[in-house]
């Protein structure tokens, strides 16, 4: 009895524990009717059909001063969500919560040279340009890579699919050239496994998420976690709806464990997070990454991007006003985080927008909540030395402009749209190659053939000189021929004297 009364009071305080603590806006210099207009903003794209329910988590200088659930897991309405347990598809934030903070460890630890060729890790990853592609290049989006390839499709093994990330094409000279890649991500997260010696989720989960009690922070959760887990929807090649299993396909191909996709996390454990990459790499005295690492990593390094994160250029999802110096991500699955280091703040919004949306954009949705939450969140602080910025009358979500405006007369600016914006374009410059070298052959066989005639004619000259040399000859020599025969002919010839016959009687 004694020793369950010990458990039960030992998982109370870890749970107790669990998150950061919280504060009334107030205390941490921000306004608790201004952060209210979060709650709109949230509700508005649930009406819209954009998103079943969403977790929020604003926190600022190392309190949580709104953790909140809004509508359900699905469109049943059954299960609310909780920011506290309930568990999402983290899709692309997997590249910053896992695999950079990966690289930054192992950076930290002497094992990972940002300048070092990725073959030094990967030998199966060399030949051409491969053994130009730095482990910087990969964190920039900068290797030359493209943003994908269909491994669900080519791949029937976790082992197979890797392979064909290793073997992915060089589309132009690494560092030349900008490509949002989640191959690359996949190479960072091998990288990661080669220079840990520990696959990526088991290096994670020791070097950490463990540190930092991120307990709903894994990779693959277990089925126990299913039913406070959001689903996503039915994707290519399982054919059944997902829930608790990634919902990326090619993530799915790598075996679930990839490194641009497959965790999964509650808004809670992200904010601890948060606070840590805040804190300068340290959280509750237990450091996980230095802070001159931090510094490196989230800083601005090449266009937009910092080594593995995004930074603020108002159209990412962080709004109009946090500082240059924010940082963050977004998730294919309606997921995002940002951070304000000169604001001490952290925003985080989960939700599950690829989940059976109602809206006819559940994109513009999603990117109009997510820019203004951040808006919202940097408007409430009150005691910005810059200045208190007016409150705006309405927000994107009040206007809802697009969210239902007729899918044939969009233009192409979600990031699927881009993508094949950019394969056109590939293909268009490949055509335009194609047509050049032709011509080029073309003028190639022409010169040829030019060459080939005037050597033709030369050799006919040639021999209709000599023929007619022959025939100048022949004719010298009969008329040669003709002059000795007549001169033969007209020489006179000397008179025969005859002698008198004798007496021979």
């Amino acid at each position: 009895m004694l020793l369950l009364a010990a458990l039960v009071i030992a998982a109370a305080d870890m749970t107790d524990t669990s998150g950061l603590p919280e504060r009334e806006p107030a205390a941490v210099g921000m306004s608790s009717a201004r952060l209210s207009t979060i709650d709109r903003v949230v509700q508005r794209g649930i009406d819209a059909g954009g998103y079943p329910g969403a977790a929020v988590v604003v926190g600022r200088k190392g309190y949580s001063v709104l953790s909140r659930g809004f509508g359900a897991l699905d469109w049943s309405g059954r299960a609310r969500v909780s920011s506290r347990e309930s568990l999402y598809d983290l899709a692309s934030l997997t590249k910053v919560v896992a695999t950079t903070t990966a690289i930054m460890v192992l950076f930290d630890a002497g094992k990972v040279d940002l300048d070092a060729p990725v073959s030094r890790y990967l030998p199966d990853f060399s030949g051409g340009r491969r053994d130009q592609v730095t482990v910087r290049h990969l964190l920039t989006h900068r290797a030359g890579l493209p943003a994908g390839r269909e491994l669900w499709r080519i791949a029937k093994t976790p082992a197979a699919a890797r392979a064909a990330v290793l073997a992915s094409p060089i589309q132009c000279t690494p560092g030349s050239c900008y490509e949002y890649s989640d191959l690359g991500a996949d190479l960072l997260g091998f990288v990661a496994e080669a220079a840990s010696g520990q696959s990526l989720d088991a290096f994670l989960e020791r070097s950490v998420f463990t540190k930092l009690g991120m307990t709903d922070t894994h990779f693959r959760p277990d089925a126990m976690s299913s039913v406070r887990t959001a689903p996503t929807e039915i994707a290519p090649p399982r054919g059944y709806p997902l829930r608790g299993e990634v919902h990326d396909e090619n993530a799915y191909a790598l075996g679930g464990v990839a490194g641009h996709a497959g965790l999964f996390s509650t808004a809670e454990d992200l904010s601890v997070f948060a606070q840590m990459l805040l804190d300068g790499g340290v959280y509750n005295g237990v450091r996980v990454v230095s802070d001159s690492a931090v510094a490196l990593f989230t800083k601005r390094a090449a266009g937009h991007r910092a080594l593995g994160w995004d930074t603020c250029d108002g159209g990412a999802g962080c709004g109009q006003y946090m500082s240059e110096r924010a940082f963050g991500h977004t998730g294919f699955t309606g997921t995002s985080l940002w951070i304000d280091p000169d604001r001490q703040m952290f925003v985080i919004l989960l939700t599950n927008r690829v989940h059976a949306a109602r809206a006819r954009r559940p994109s513009q949705v999603i990117a109009d909540v997510r820019n203004d939450l951040a808006d919202a969140a940097v408007l409430a602080v009150m005691d910005d030395p810059t200045g208190v910025l007016a409150m705006p009358v309405n927000f994107r979500a009040d206007l809802a402009q697009d969210w239902n405006r007729p899918l044939r007369s969009s233009r192409a600016s979600s990031a699927a749209s881009r993508r094949r914006a950019a394969a056109a374009k590939r293909a268009s410059a490949k055509r335009a190659a194609a047509k050049k070298s032709a011509a080029k052959k073309s003028a190639a066989k022409k010169s040829a053939a030019k060459k080939s005639a005037a050597k033709k004619s030369a050799a006919k000259k040639s021999s209709a000189a000599k023929m007619s040399v022959s025939k100048t000859s022949g004719t010298k020599a009969s008329a040669s021929k003709a002059s000795a025969s007549a001169k033969k002919n007209t020489s006179v010839k000397k008179p025969v004297v005859k002698k008198s016959a004798k007496n021979t009687r």
